[in-house]
């Protein structure tokens, strides 16, 4: 059986209470009111100091308006990779139908969809796009290194790759002939 931590890492609920303040547009203490605790505990919490009672972290979800969940879950990866073949797959009792999840939509993003061919011998640099981007690629043919710089993973035909959009990013071909189907979210 393996060990359950005795609490949670500081480190997500903190930057989860600025992310989801700053969201909210809300002063320390305009949420410490709302959630009825004192502004030097919430100071504190965010500064990733304390150990805050599960009744503490629902109080400040509901004052941001948010589920409790948005405070306490890991941070999402900066950079997430899917290989082909790997991945939640479901498949059908009906046909030979296979699907694998990627990713998720969240609620009141918007996406558009791009399909991309590139040939190697030059790098494809793009500027941040506006803030809250996530880019998706599914590699098709061929083979590409993208994503943000210094962060650059290299991807074969069916693998996936997810990284923010809103940072420097690139895109260089390794094949000739590839193709990949390049998704932008925009929150």
């Amino acid at each position: 059986m393996s060990e359950v931590p005795d609490r949670l890492p500081m480190e997500w609920i903190a930057g989860s209470l600025k992310r989801e303040r700053a969201r909210a547009g809300l002063s320390l203490s305009e949420l410490a009111k709302r959630a009825g605790i004192a502004k030097s505990t919430l100071s504190q919490l965010e500064a990733a100091g304390g150990n805050p009672s599960m009744e503490t972290i629902w109080a400040l979800a509901v004052a941001l308006g948010v589920p409790f969940s948005a405070l306490v879950e890991p941070p999402a990866p900066a950079v997430q990779v899917i290989r082909a073949g790997q991945g939640p797959t479901v498949h059908s009792e009906q046909s030979s139908y296979l699907a694998t999840l990627l990713s998720a939509c969240p609620p009141g993003a918007r996406r558009d969809i791009y399909y991309v061919w590139l040939e190697p011998g030059s790098v494809r640099d793009s500027a941040p796009h506006i803030p809250g981007t996530t880019e998706h690629i599914v590699v098709a043919e061929g083979g590409v290194k993208a994503g943000p710089r210094g962060q650059e993973v290299e991807l074969g035909p069916g693998d996936y790759l997810s990284y923010r959009g809103d940072v420097p990013h690139a895109y260089e071909a390794l094949a000739g002939g590839t193709k990949f189907v390049l998704i932008m979210q925009h929150r």
